[in-house]
């Protein structure tokens, strides 16, 4: 079984390389509303907000530009009602769609835990039952979330693991599981770019890349924000194809290539990285974190 971990890397600026280690955070839960808003010591507003109602998939929404003046992620555009900020949704789960459809006889709720509440490592998890048109489970999704800081980075991983409680075939498609909605409008000044240089839909959509950096204009910040993906070799795809749409939500999907499978009770996990900052894309710096990304997984655990 391959092992999935999701990252969000939030920088102070673009890409610095100092910073202060050992910044406090805390979880501030809100279960009544199926919230935990994860703050940095001394804040007044959340760098992430988890979201995880019943009836609803879990996502993250908002995360905010380092110095809290942006908002960096976006729900339920006029251009795609059915996104949810950061998310994973799935196309095609024995026939059924969970990427147009959020809500509703879809997902079953099944729990919200706070593991780490407090100090320089938080972490928590969200498990949510994939319904049939009958309400029988298809597939449990567990997304284990931890939040650091490391040299001016705040990481935020995510281990991603998919069990199947019957057996489970996911159909080819052009987009399914992991994907990110940042706040484009029409006009926008923006662009994604991938590891190999290649930018946007036009030329990028469907290729295959070890990262994808959006970059675009948001409103209360001075240049540019930016989320880039980073693939992990662990990824059964790996470098996993990529969907970029034309309003610049992207997301790697392993269904891009060929249905996959799983048996009943058999599990499947995907790691990534999401590195969230302001001012501009350093390819060679986005290249090194990558490495290091890379690099830091291959360290064993005591």
């Amino acid at each position: 079984m391959k092992k999935t971990i999701i990252s969000i890397l939030v920088v102070q600026s673009a890409f610095m390389s100092a910073g202060v280690w050992g910044q406090s955070f805390e979880i501030q839960p809100d279960y009544d509303s199926g919230l935990l808003r994860i703050l940095k010591a001394g804040a007044s507003d959340p760098v992430v907000t988890q979201n995880a109602k019943k009836g609803m998939r879990p996502y993250l929404h908002p995360i905010r530009t380092p110095d809290g003046k942006g908002v960096l992620t976006e729900i339920h555009p006029s251009h795609h009602l059915h996104q949810t900020g950061i998310y994973w949704g799935l196309k095609k789960v024995n026939g059924r769609d969970f990427f147009m459809n959020h809500a509703g006889d879809y997902y079953q709720y099944q729990s919200l835990r706070i593991i780490k509440k407090a100090g320089e490592t938080v972490s928590w998890e969200t498990v949510y039952d994939l319904l049939n048109e009958h309400g029988d489970g298809i597939l449990r999704e567990t997304q284990t979330w931890s939040l650091r800081e490391e040299d001016g980075f705040l990481l935020l991983d995510l281990e991603w693991q998919g069990k199947g409680l019957m057996d489970v075939t996911v159909g080819k498609f052009f987009v399914g599981g992991l994907f990110m909605r940042m706040p484009w409008t029409n006009g926008i000044a923006g662009e994604a770019i991938n590891s190999m240089g290649e930018k946007n839909s036009a030329e990028a959509e469907g290729h295959r890349s070890v990262w994808v950096d959006v970059g675009m204009e948001i409103s209360g910040i001075e240049g540019w924000g930016h989320i880039a993906i980073l693939d992990h070799p662990d990824n059964v795809a790996f470098p996993t194809p990529w969907r970029i749409d034309g309003q610049l939500g992207v997301g790697p999907s392993r269904q891009i290539l060929a249905d996959w499978h799983l048996g009943k009770d058999e599990t499947t996990v995907e790691n990534y990285r999401l590195v969230i900052y302001t001012g501009e894309l350093d390819k060679e710096k986005m290249a090194g974190l990558w490495k290091s990304y890379v690099c830091e997984s291959l360290i064993p655990t005591l």
